[in-house]
């Protein structure tokens, strides 16, 4: 059964909330303070899919306890309640990723109906990035397929075969979730870029679609250099077990169609261009733990990060001559 923790300092309010969520299905836990509900999460981590909160509570608040339990697991869904409602509260919840805000006092029906509207938007945006979620918001039903300029990332684990080969179907799971898509996606996130797809053991991420911020390619090394870094670390950390992960990166700069496409079934925001197919052959030449990018990209953040001009190679599908950079690291600014 789903778990849901309610927190709030007054008996009377936890009773009556939890027998309005018991009807939904949920096993619902009752917490007087932060400090229970905190552990309550912490006990029962993989289990709790929503904490309610009061807001103004004695010792750790309402605001600081769904931050630490977002911390805990950030797949939880957090939903404030709060009768002192303010512009103030509202801001500072949303600024911490709170995923909802209910004002006291309010009619059961409609705590059934948020406590639903949130946990189906937050496992939408596990499917959405953030900014088409947002421009979806704004736009309706659809983003219109335009042209945009964009820098496009992907990202391969080096010798996947073997390890398909080699390891449990259980352990390659948490391998693939764990310790590879799991950071990197984060870290695609960090850089405010959009998480455009998963491709078998391939991550393809977009920097300046659905919005571009002017220093896209710029964020899009700066990612691939923090995902290089951190597959090194995380093998360094695993050690022994022989499931070191090294990874190849391709990055390119250039013109795409950008939108919503697929079918009544199916549909999906992604770019198509000559920058996907770029960065996706570059991926495929990288050696273990090396960056590839096109010229374009080069010319936008040379001034950034130390890279070299490597033999030039051909690249399947693409006949015209393509100047390639390897990417060495941040340059050294004094």
């Amino acid at each position: 059964m789903i778990g849901l923790v309610i927190v709030d300092d007054e008996e009377g309010v936890r009773r009556s909330l939890k027998k309005v969520l018991e009807k939904d299905g949920y096993a619902v836990h009752l917490a007087e303070d932060g400090a229970r509900a905190i552990q309550t999460v912490r006990e029962r981590a993989d289990d709790i899919e929503t904490v309610i909160s009061d807001f103004r509570m004695p010792g750790i608040d309402g605001l600081e306890t769904l931050t630490e339990i977002g911390r805990i697991n950030p797949e939880i869904t957090r939903i404030m309640l709060t009768g002192y409602a303010t512009m103030e509260s509202a801001i500072e919840a949303v600024n911490a990723g709170i995923d909802g805000f209910l004002t006291k006092p309010f009619e059961n029906a409609e705590l059934r109906v948020k406590v639903r509207e949130c946990n189906v938007r937050k496992r939408l945006k596990q499917f959405v990035s953030e900014q088409i979620f947002h421009e979806l918001k704004k736009a309706g039903r659809h983003i219109r397929p335009h042209k945009r300029r964009v820098t496009v990332l992907f990202c391969d684990i080096r010798g996947f075969s073997s390890m398909v080969e080699q390891l449990s179907t259980e352990a390659l799971s948490e391998l693939l979730n764990r310790f590879y898509f799991c950071p990197l996606d984060n870290i695609v996130f960090q850089f405010n870029g959009t998480l455009d797809k998963h491709i078998g053991d391939s991550i393809m991420a977009v920097f300046g679609a659905p919005v571009a911020q002017g220093d896209d390619a710029a964020r899009a090394v700066a990612s691939g250099l923090r995902m290089r870094e951190e597959m090194t670390k995380m093998s360094q950390q695993k050690g022994s077990d022989g499931r070191e992960i090294s990874v190849g990166l391709g990055i390119a700069t250039g013109e795409v169609m950008a939108g919503i496409f697929g079918s009544p079934h199916k549909k999906e925001y992604t770019v198509f261009g000559p920058p996907v197919n770029l960065a996706a052959r570059l991926e495929h030449h990288a050696a273990p733990n090396e960056i590839l990018i096109c010229e374009e990209t080069q010319r936008a953040v040379g001034s950034l990060v130390e890279t070299e001009r490597i033999h030039p190679f051909p690249v399947k599908g693409i006949e015209r001559k393509i100047e390639v950079y390897r990417v060495l690291g941040q340059r050294n600014t004094p």
